[in-house]
């Protein structure tokens, strides 16, 4: 299963862009504790097909938020709480991800372009979205499931609408931190298992995401280091204008 052939087959340009897109995204979780794979799968997304990009992901995605969710206050309390939405997240994402293994692939990069467009916009607005109303929780949780596990199959990014849904809520930090984890792992599990089904994810590609686990790994390390000298406002400045340039390369050159 874990051959290294098809890594050593790949051009120098290839591997060095994988190693920065997992080094910048692993920087970016080390600051934030999110935006590995959303950054990584846009810097991939510009040379390789989405199914292949969303592949190299899979082992430090699942593994990075895995860890973010165990150490958390307490694993079983976010489970019970958003499982609905953790469910309805990983239908979706199981069912959606033939698209990015498709031969309408060139659209999944396209809508890509545009979840980071909106994503970015959201980030640099500074706004959050409203709290649901009283009750509201029972039946909204479900519907941000549905529609991330459909952008998250659609395009290898899990964060919409779950993050701005999950702060909207007033946990604190280190509960939408795990809450986040908890969502993050499961669309990155629909995904694979959906790719895996629709016939995109090939066993070769497990080498290079486990791989990938190196620059990530560095990338978080710095990232740690880095949270402690640059204030967070700043950070999520640079992050989002970043954000909003690949973006509008995607959507308009996908």
């Amino acid at each position: 299963m874990f051959n290294l052939a098809p890594m050593f087959d790949m051009a120098p340009s290839a591997l060095a862009l994988i190693f920065i897109a997992f080094c910048l995204g692993g920087l970016v979780k080390g600051v934030s504790g999110m935006g590995l794979p959303t950054v990584a799968m846009g810097l991939l997304a510009t040379v390789f097909p989405p199914a292949q990009a969303a592949s190299l992901l899979f082992v430090p995605t699942v593994l990075t938020n895995a860890w973010q969710l165990a150490t958390g206050p307490s694993p079983f309390a976010a489970l019970k709480r958003f499982w609905p939405m953790v469910t309805a997240n990983a239908v979706m994402a199981v069912a959606c991800a033939g698209l990015l293994a498709s031969a309408y692939a060139h659209y999944a990069t396209v809508l890509l372009g545009v979840v980071l467009l909106v994503y970015a916009v959201f980030g640099l607005s500074g706004r959050r979205l409203p709290a649901p109303a009283h009750g509201g929780e029972r039946w909204m949780s479900p519907a941000v499931g549905l529609a991330t596990g459909a952008l998250t199959g659609g395009t290898g990014v899990s964060v919409m609408p779950a993050a701005p849904y999950l702060q909207s809520l007033g946990l604190d930090k280190e509960a939408l931190v795990q809450a986040m984890g908890l969502s993050f792992t499961v669309s990155t599990l629909g995904l694979g298992l959906g790719l895996w089904l629709a016939g995109g994810f090939a066993a070769q590609s497990l080498t290079g995401s486990a791989l990938a686990l190196i620059p990530a790994a560095i990338g978080m390390a710095a990232g740690q280091a880095l949270r402690r000298r640059v204030s967070q406002t700043t950070f999520k400045k640079v992050f989002f204008v970043g954000l909003l340039a690949l973006g509008a390369h995607l959507a308009l050159g996908g």
